[in-house]
C-alpha cells in the first residue's frame, strides 16, 4: 500500500538564502546551530551565510567528514547542546545534512545510536528532532527532502537511518551556492540525482506522483548536467540541477534499488573514501542492463524523457554520458579490487534500498552486478 507524504516548506530560486532568517523566524528558531564542512569554510561560502544569517549563529561545526561518522555527529551533538541552540541549519551537500540529522536524533534520543537504524528496524523509535533547515551547496543527494541519513557507525557498519521525522522542516534552495562548484563534483552529484530519479522511477511500489516527478527530474537532469558540468556559471543549467536534484529525492520517496544498495556497501571501504555520486554513476549502467526487458514500459518512458530513440539502448546511454562528464568508467578505475567484495557483499544485499530493486535482487545477482562494474 502507497505511503504518499511530502512534508518541507522549501524557498527555491536564485536569492533564497536571503530568506533564511524568516525561514527560522517562522520555525520560533531564535539560536541555530549550523553544521557544515571545512571546505564550505575555505572556499568563503560559509561567510555568504553568516552574512545572510545577519547574526552570529548559536554555534558552529565545521568538522563534518566526507562520508559522515558517528562519532562525528556525536562530538557536534555536544556542541550543540553546550551552545543552546534551539535548531539546526545545514549548510552543504548531503554529508552536512546527513551529519545535521544524525546530530537531531542524538540530541532528542538516549540509548544506543545504532538502535535508531533501519537494518534492526529502529524508525519506530524515532520521534521529533529539532528544527533543521537545510540549504545545499550541491545538486544531487536531495537530502534537503529526504527522510534518510547514511552514517557510519562506531563498528564500522555503514547504517541507514529513515523517518519522516528526519526531513528537514525547511529547505532553501538557491542555485547561486552551486555556482563554483568544481566540474568534477558537478558531474558526480549531478549523476546521484539522475540515479535517484530513474531508481525511483522503476521500483515496482505504487506511487504515480513520485513516479511522475521521477521522470520530469531525469528529463531535466538529462538535459544540463553536461551544460553544468561544462560551465559552472551558466546559471540556467545550475537552476535546473538543483530542481533535479529536489526532484529526485521527492521522487525515492517510491523507493530506490540495487545501485544504492551496493554504492552504499562499498562507501565503507574507508580506505578509498568512495564519492557517493560517482559510485551510483559507475553502477548505474549495469544495473540497468540486468534489468532489461523486465521493466520495459518505464524502460520507454525514461527514454522519452532523455529525449532518446524508441530503441535506444539506456544503459549504454548512461555510460555514454558518464564518459562525456569524465567519469570513471569502472569499479576498479577508483581503486575496487575483487577482494573487497567478501567484506562488503552483506551489507548490500541487506540494505533497505535493496527491497525496492525492479526486480527481485540476492546475494548472487549482486555478485554479478559487482564483477560487471568492476
Amino acid at each position: 500500500m502507497a505511503q504518499m507524504n511530502y512534508l518541507t516548506q522549501c524557498t527555491f530560486d536564485f536569492g533564497a538564502l536571503a530568506q533564511l532568517p524568516k525561514v527560522l523566524k517562522s520555525l520560533g528558531v531564535t539560536r541555530p546551530f549550523v553544521v557544515t564542512d571545512a571546505g564550505l569554510k575555505a572556499n568563503g561560502l560559509l561567510d555568504t551565510l553568516l552574512a545572510a544569517l545577519g547574526a552570529a549563529p548559536a554555534g558552529l561545526f565545521t568538522e563534518t567528514p566526507a562520508n559522515p561518522t558517528e562519532s562525528a555527529s556525536a562530538k557536534a551533538a555536544e556542541a550543540y547542546r553546550a551552545a543552546g541552540a534551539d535548531g539546526i541549519i545545514a549548510f552543504g551537500g548531503g554529508s552536512s545534512m546527513d551529519l545535521a540529522k544524525a546530530m537531531g536524533l542524538m540530541v532528542t534520543h538516549e540509548g544506543p545510536f545504532e538502535r535508531l537504524g533501519a537494518s534492526v528496524r529502529g524508525m519506530k523509535f524515532i520521534t521529533k528532532i529539532p528544527p533543521l533547515v537545510a540549504v545545499p551547496t550541491t545538486a544531487g543527494t536531495g537530502s534537503e527532502v529526504s527522510p534518510g541519513a547514511v552514517v557510519i557507525l562506531d563498528n564500522g557498519r555503514k547504517e541507514t537511518f529513515v523517518s519522516a521525522y528526519l526531513v528537514p522542516t525547511a529547505a532553501v534552495c538557491d542555485p547561486e551556492l552551486t555556482i563554483g562548484l568544481p566540474p568534477a563534483l558537478t558531474a558526480a552529484t549531478g549523476m546521484d540525482a539522475m540515479t535517484h530519479c530513474i531508481e525511483a522511477v522503476l521500483t515496482p511500489v505504487v506511487h504515480p506522483p513520485a513516479e511522475a516527478v521521477g521522470v520530469d527530474g531525469a528529463e531535466r537532469v538529462g538535459k544540463y548536467i553536461e551544460r553544468a558540468t561544462k560551465d559552472g556559471s551558466d546559471r540556467d543549467a545550475r537552476w535546473h540541477m538543483m530542481m533535479g536534484s529536489f526532484e529526485g529525492a521527492l521522487a525515492f520517496a517510491k523507493g530506490l534499488g540495487a545501485v544504492h544498495g551496493l554504492s552504499h556497501a562499498l562507501g565503507r571501504i574507508h580506505e578509498l573514501k568512495l564519492h557517493h555520486g560517482t559510485l551510483n554513476a559507475v553502477i548505474l549502467p549495469h544495473s540497468l542492463a540486468m534489468i532489461g526487458n523486465a521493466a520495459e514500459e518505464k524502460f520507454a518512458r525514461l527514454r522519452r524523457a532523455l529525449g532518446l530513440a524508441p530503441n535506444a539502448d539506456l544503459p549504454q546511454y548512461i555510460a555514454d554520458l558518464n564518459a562525456r562528464l569524465g567519469l570513471p568508467a569502472s569499479l576498479g578505475a577508483m581503486g575496487v579490487t575483487t577482494a573487497h567484495w567478501p567484506g562488503t557483499r552483506d551489507y548490500a544485499v541487506s540494505d533497505i534500498a535493496t527491497l525496492s530493486n525492479a526486480v527481485p535482487f540476492d546475494g548472487d545477482k549482486y555478485d554479478d552486478l559487482f564483477h560487471r562494474a568492476l
